[in-house]
């Protein structure tokens, strides 16, 4: 059985986990805390990061970017680049504008402070970094809705790992209830369009411990 150890806590974790399902490989999952030091991680990944996936044949990959490419490559369908030089160049760069810029700017701010610092500290959120994330959400916002406007998808026709990236950082933004998605409905539209998928089903079920969910964060039709 294929191993993927991560942290819900993590968005390229959760990004990994929707590919997995996207592609529809059984994995068994185990959970690290990623701010404290595990030897069994490090026997896997030297670096001491998540997420790691262990495939059936033992082939050990590290690295959200490399475990997306490496499902693509050893298991094609469905295709989570596109099939076209052009499609697989545009799913690279929003992917990373989500797993970077988006994660940076917003979910750092926001999930960062409200959860991962609670779980790992038990301390409060800084409202300085709050206010930052609520205000630098709506640029994203809108370039998603942008995106949707001219296309299926973020990066094209069909879903790929641009949407995987978006989704698995909004998600935590939504866990916390931060999402202002009434002021940005072409991009509720495309969120709803994703969360409705089989594959976001783990995501969905996640609970942080001493943190509830906001009330729509499990809900297909909020």
């Amino acid at each position: 059985m294929r191993r993927l150890y991560h942290h819900t806590l993590l968005p390229t974790a959760r990004k990994v986990r929707l590919a997995l399902h996207e592609k529809r490989l059984e994995f068994a999952e185990y959970a690290i805390e990623p701010w404290r030091r595990d030897d069994d991680l490090l026997g896997l990944n030297p670096s001491g990061e998540l997420p790691v996936l262990v495939d059936d044949n033992e082939t050990v990959v590290c690295d959200h970017g490399a475990i997306c490419e490496y499902l693509d490559e050893v298991y094609p369908e469905a295709p989570l680049f596109g099939r076209s030089p052009a499609s697989r160049a545009e799913a690279r760069r929003l992917a990373a504008w989500f797993d970077e810029k988006f994660f940076r700017e917003v979910t750092l701010h926001l999930a960062g402070e409200k959860l991962t610092r609670r779980v790992s500290a038990n301390a409060a959120p800084d409202s300085r970094a709050l206010k930052a994330g609520r205000e630098n959400i709506h640029t994203h916002l809108q370039y998603i809705a942008w995106l949707t406007e001219r296309r299926s998808w973020l990066a094209g026709e069909h879903i790929t790992v641009a949407d995987l990236s978006a989704a698995a950082n909004l998600s935590l933004v939504d866990y916390t209830g931060d999402v202002p998605w009434n002021d940005h409905p072409l991009t509720k539209e495309w969120y709803v369009r994703v969360k409705s998928r089989p594959s976001f089903r783990c995501l969905l079920k996640d609970t942080v411990p001493g943190v509830p969910a906001a009330a729509a964060y499990a809900d297909l039709d909020f």
